[in-house]
């Protein structure tokens, strides 16, 4: 492209004195120029059969053949059936409503970037080229415009400009569009379209200037840059005068000198064109370059191998750069960081910073602030930092003034960023003032917007954040101290200070120092003592350091009156502060107290149940001979009442599975409870556990092992289902599914792997849906041993790159979900938060690749209608998860202390039974424990003396006599 561009220049560059060549060069550019439009004619008219009739590009210039053959097609497509121009206006129609609420929501919301390139889309498909424009134009006047945004205007524009005037208008485009962002595409195309106008008056030193400046602004790049040399090169080399070979020859040299990739091609072209020897000179650039090529490569190979948006690559290649030291280079590196990172706050920072400190050149360093406004205006630090570069730099008050109003609009997401942004702006009119005069311009100024400010936050920011962002009161604070020190006038001072106190800050001991400071400094002895006084009575964090300032005060300027009443004061007050601290104290003491005193019963009633569990065990064994003994009278009595029977088994069998199932929630091990069950489902059980090996947990393999729970009870055949999904973490030893006695699958198993690294891989298959329900996945920990442990895999604390999203229609999918909030941002993951078995429940997190990316979005999101469901947006910064309180004991009247009921770590799952019968709590003289046998004294004693053995038999007959 570039060389058909040199070529078509090589004979208007002919200089005037050259004569009929001169006249013949101008009459082929012409010709050159020709053949474009009616390329571009061509063009327009592909666009026209695409588009429709609505797309007209208003060529005054189309001939008449082109209006016939226009009209032709006009005919034909009139005469062709009419389902198609039906679907056409279908579709116009859909369209135009769709654009009449585009322009509507950008009536409301103007910083909408999607509704602004949506809207250019469906302008630019309806043909409507003055809509486009003023489009575009408004669009360019709020936000950079991205490459391919200018490419594209530009190319509209380039096919229908027609004469001189037009092509002015073309190149006030390009230079707007260079200066958004260093685009050597955009350079590119702006070398070669000034090549085709260079039979125009000047024409030659248009195009030279407009390439050196690319090469200025992109000719380092080390990958893109050698597309303009080239440009630039065949360029003058189309041009055969002898004058102009010590052009190309500069350009050779300059390009050769500089660490470009494919240098070793460029140096053989060079070779093959010099009819003279490469000078020694140039071969000693030449590989200097080349050695300096060697120390970028490992950065620009980082580059190519990595993924958008590359910042932590670009970063270091920064670095790199800054060691360096080259100011050209740091400042390319830079900007092609920012052309895939513009919404990085905290790279035009430093970006911005460099140029402050080290270029200081005025139009860059305010151009770059400027940029940076426009890519990131939530950012306060980017705002503020243009305000001090535009005052450092001498720029006129209005547009200092104009740019802080459009601060003021940029939507900052916190109530203290507007603080911060007016505590700038009136820094800057308070350096304005010559305080030598009593009044002035610029003094009637900084007091009015000293109001405005306070005003603005007690409205404005207080009605948007439900808080004015300035608790300490600063920036009146800022204001007392102007109106004590510069202008002397301490009666307004004070006026402010009391505004300050009423305002929350009395209790506070720093606030009535700094006015007992400013009284001292600016005020008299009278008014400083009244303020100790206030300070005295009202300070609450740290009254001592107050009393000690006035007995200070007293001992070096006070009489003895004052002296007395300020010992009276300072010992009054002092003493009812120690008075209440006391009580604090006591209260506090009698906490820890009873915290001990649950803690020692907790412990003592924990070893009571472990004496109680061993007995059990112990008894065990003549437990299950005695059942079996008794099993044929058992048999008998089933015959007796079978109605009866049916619901004392269900009622069991129900017992037993939520008893079961809650000890497995609170251990996370398999337990087993002996309970006796009706002979038929005990043989069922029986045989079922016959081809059932019993599961047998080694704590040993826990760093090997992991939990699967929350899996679906109607499973079949849980190994066989799972060993696929986790063989994929690596290599499984064993898979262990808990049943229960009837062999029913109790939805949780253990997955033991050979390698601990699977095990930890494993852990990222947490909350995957299996069979409908989202199965969790969590280390395997002996709870007996470490009973605080918890798996929480979700941070708790503010995320400013994370959003959370509530008000979801149930209906919404991921990927639906997905697809909005990534044309904010790049979506590093997206959760739909779900209830146990799976259900939504309308609310989901989005993690963006940066904090700039989800600030925007909430902007952007907040308020938005999904499946007529209007959903919130915020920043993710969930409530402190509660602790469990710890398990508290109960007393009542002659009863012992008895434990609360304890829960696992996901809470109180299913209904809690007592599997001992009423019938058997009658006898018993101590009291009932809520949810569990009695614990008291009577616990330790053998249960042997207490009560007969009973059978199963017993058992049943005192259930069924009820």
């Amino acid at each position: 492209m570039a060389t058909a561009a040199a070529a078509s220049a090589s004979e208007p560059e002919v200089e005037p004195q050259a004569g009929p060549e001169a006249e013949g060069g101008e009459d082929e550019a012409k010709a050159a120029s020709a053949d474009r439009n009616v390329q571009s004619r061509a063009v327009a008219s592909d666009a026209a059969k695409t588009k429709g009739p609505g797309w007209d590009l208003q060529r005054e210039g189309v001939s008449e053949s082109d209006g016939d053959e226009e009209d032709a097609m006009a005919s034909s497509a009139e005469s062709s059936p009419g389902e198609d121009e039906w679907e056409y206006d279908e579709e116009e129609e859909k369209n135009q409503l769709e654009i009449e609420r585009l322009e509507e929501q950008l009536s409301i919301n103007g910083y909408d970037y999607n509704c602004h390139v949506e809207l250019i889309r469906l302008l630019r498909l309806e043909g409507e080229l003055n809509k486009v424009r003023m489009a575009r134009q408004k669009m360019s006047e709020l936000f950079p415009l991205t490459e391919e945004l200018w490419l594209e205007w530009l190319h509209d524009e380039i096919s229908m400009a027609m004469d001189g005037l037009d092509r002015e208008h073309v190149y006030e485009l390009f230079e707007r569009a260079v200066k958004d962002y260093i685009c050597p595409n955009i350079w590119l195309e702006y070398g070669q379209y000034s090549v085709g106008g260079i039979g125009q008056k000047g024409g030659l030193e248009k195009v030279r200037s407009v390439f050196e400046r690319a090469l200025s602004s992109v000719g380092l790049h080390m990958t893109k840059g050698l597309a303009i040399w080239e440009a630039y090169r065949e360029f003058e080399s189309a041009i055969v005068e002898a004058a102009r070979l010590e052009k190309v020859h500069s350009l050779f040299r300059r390009q050769l000198a500089i660490p470009l990739y494919d240098m070793e091609a460029t140096l053989a072209e060079y070779e093959e064109w010099s009819e003279d020897p490469i000078p020694e000179s140039v071969l000693q650039s030449y590989q200097k370059a080349l050695e300096q090529l060697e120390k970028y490569k490992p950065y620009e190979e980082a580059l190519l191998q990595a993924e958008a948006p590359r910042l932590a690559e670009y970063q270091a290649y920064i670095d790199f750069e800054m060691k360096i030291g080259d100011p050209a280079r740091i400042q390319l590196i830079f900007e092609r960081a920012l052309v895939e990172n513009c919404l990085v706050p905290d790279l035009w920072i430093r970006y911005s910073r460099y140029l402050d400190r080290q270029l200081k050149v005025k139009d860059l360093v305010l151009s770059v602030h400027s940029r940076a406004v426009r890519n990131c205006p939530w950012t306060v630090g980017l705002w503020s930092r243009y305000l001090l570069a535009m005052e450092r730099h001498g720029v006129d008050h209005q547009m200092i003034s104009a740019t802080f109003e459009n601060a003021l609009s940029a939507g900052f997401i916190q109530a203290t960023d507007y603080v911060e942004i007016w505590q700038v702006y009136l820094d800057y009119l308070r350096r304005r003032v010559d305080f030598r005069q009593d009044s002035s311009k610029e003094l009637e100024e900084l007091r009015s917007m000293f109001t405005r400010a306070l005003e603005y936050l007690q409205q404005e920011v207080e009605e948007r954040f439900s808080e004015s962002g300035d608790p300490s009161c600063v920036i009146m604070q800022s204001w007392a101290r102007v109106e004590a020190r510069l202008c002397n006038n301490m009666q307004k001072a004070r006026e402010l200070w009391d505004s300050i106190m009423t305002r929350g800050n009395a209790k506070y001991a720093n606030m009535w120092l700094e006015y007992y400071n400013l009284e001292r400094a600016h005020g008299d002895t009278q008014h400083c003592r009244k303020a100790l006084h206030r300070a005295v009575q009202c300070t609450s964090d740290y009254p001592e350091h107050v009393c000690e300032v006035l007995l200070t005060m007293e001992r070096t300027e006070g009489t003895l009156e004052d002296w007395d009443v300020a010992i009276q004061k300072t010992e009054t007050r002092l003493a009812r502060v120690n008075e209440q601290r006391m009580k604090a104290a006591e209260k506090e003491a009698a906490l820890v107290q009873q915290e001990e005193e649950r803690a020692e019963q907790r412990k003592k009633v924990r070893a009571e149940k472990k004496a109680l569990k061993k007995k059990k065990k112990t008894h065990g064994a003549d437990k299950r001979k005695a059942d079996e003994e008794d099993e044929r009278e058992w048999g008998e009595e089933e015959e007796e009442q079978p109605s009866k029977r049916r619901r004392v088994e269900n009622s069991l069998a129900s017992g037993v599975a939520s008893a079961m199932q809650e000890e497995t929630e609170l251990s996370g091990k398999c337990v087993t409870i002996d309970v006796a069950s009706p002979s038929k489902q005990k043989e069922k059980a029986a045989s079922l556990k016959l081809d059932m090996p019993k599961v047998a947990h080694d704590s040993s393999k826990d760093s090997v092992t992991v939990f699967v729970s929350n899996l679906p009870y109607s499973m079949d055949e849980p190994e066989a289902k799972l060993r696929p999904l986790f063989e994929a973490c690596g290599e499984v030893v064993q898979i262990r599914p808990v049943f229960s006695n009837r062999g029913d699958f109790r939805g949780y198993c253990y997955v033991e792997f050979k390698e601990e690294k699977s095990a930890q891989q494993a852990l990222e298959l947490d909350r995957k849906n299996v069979e409908g329900r989202p199965m969790f996945v969590s280390p395997c920990v002996d709870k007996s041993k470490n009973p605080d442990f918890k798996v929480f895999r979700y941070s708790t604390t503010l995320e400013k790159h994370k959003l959370f999203i509530s008000g979801l229609p149930f209906s919404c999918t991921k990927e639906e979900l997905e697809d909005i909030c990534k044309a904010h941002g790049t979506v590093k993951d997206l959760r739909l938060v779900t209830n146990r078995a799976g259900k939504p429940k309308g609310l989901a997190y989005v993690e963006y690749e940066n904090e700039s990316q989800a600030s925007q979005a909430v902007m952007k999101m907040d308020g938005m209608t999904i499946k007529e469901n209007v959903i919130k947006v915020a920043i993710s910064n969930p409530p402190q998860r509660k602790v469990p309180e710890k398990p508290e004991v109960r007393t009542a009247p002659g009863a012992p202390m008895v434990p609360r009921q304890m829960y696992g770590a996901r809470g109180k799952g299913r209904t809690q039974l007592a599997l001992l019968p009423r019938a058997l709590q009658r006898h018993s003289a101590a009291p009932q424990a809520e949810n569990g046998p009695a614990v008291g004294p009577a616990v330790t004693t053998s249960m042997a003396t207490e009560a007969p053995k009973m059978s199963n038999a017993d058992f049943a007959k005192l259930l069924l006599r009820k």
